[in-house]
């Protein structure tokens, strides 16, 4: 069963979508499932979980509201303070509805770089495990460190690595080096996954244009640090348009796994995401 482990649905307007900018027209309008269904069923992909686009629990509600309408959205990855005294009451409210599979803070634009460590929001994330919901690490590179120490104080805790880190693709340095250690690093820890998504709005804006190869060595690194068991298809639909459509990400990702055994193409089109999120 093939799987889109990361994607948004919205109604937009400027002021519940500020990080849009105007230099993201593309993305001003609203997404919606029968904007996202065709293109699913084109590529032969029969579920998706869906991914928190702004830091308010009514987010959670619209959500939580469409994939109750539609049986191929199979789980939901909201937003809650963690870091609010009552996060753990939240958590259990929101871990009753039926395909509520994880939270996520946008920790990549927080000032404070290392506030996964705080105590107050590592009492919140606490909580998750209780209820089996995974935590989605939405972090950069310089913050690869600060995430690792806060995995390790949840050893039996989920988590998910999304886009890779968000590393700057496409210089003429190449993978940086710092990045790639931090991955692997990270990887040493069993209870993280890391979703292939949001790749190609990573390529520097010097470069007009991006092709597998161009991103390939990204790519080698999180296959060496995490494996196909650990790996798993996003489209991070509709904002990979901003650098693509749909098809041609995951176009990309079939490039790379296409010498793979169908056991690693399994895994990384859908069943690392089955696990690592619980989806029926």
């Amino acid at each position: 069963m093939r799987i889109d482990s990361h994607h948004h649905f919205w109604n937009y307007s400027p002021e519940a979508y500020p990080w849009i900018g105007d230099d993201m027209r593309v993305l001003k309008r609203d997404f919606a499932p029968v904007d996202l269904k065709p293109l699913l069923d084109e590529h032969g992909i029969a579920g998706v979980v869906s991914v928190q686009a702004r830091a308010e629990e009514v987010e959670n509600d619209f959500l939580l509201k469409q994939a109750a309408a539609h049986d191929w959205i199979l789980g939901v990855v909201g937003w809650l303070d963690l870091s609010a005294p009552d996060a753990p009451e939240k958590v259990a409210r929101f871990a009753e509805q039926p395909k509520a599979v994880g939270l996520r803070e946008v920790l990549q634009g927080m000032a404070e770089r290392d506030y996964c460590l705080r105590e107050d929001f590592n009492r919140g994330l606490a909580a998750l495990h209780d209820f089996g919901l995974a935590y989605d690490l939405l972090i950069y590179g310089d913050q690869l460190a600060a995430a690792t120490q806060c995995v390790d104080r949840h050893p039996a805790q989920t988590f998910v690595l999304d886009h890779l880190a968000k590393p700057v693709i496409g210089s003429p340095v190449g993978v940086d080096a710092g990045w790639a250690t931090a991955i692997h690093e990270l990887a040493k820890r069993e209870n993280v996954f890391c979703k292939l998504s949001g790749m190609v709005t990573e390529v520097i804006p010097a470069l007009d244009d991006w092709d597998p190869d161009l991103l390939g060595p990204w790519f080698d690194v999180v296959f060496e640090a995490f494996g196909p068991d650990r790996l798993m298809f996003g489209s991070d639909w509709p904002v990979c348009l901003l650098r693509g459509e749909y098809a041609d990400w995951i176009q990309c990702v079939e490039f790379w796994i296409s010498e793979l055994g169908e056991a690693e193409k399994t895994a990384i089109l859908g069943e690392t995401a089955r696990r690592a999120y619980g989806l029926a």
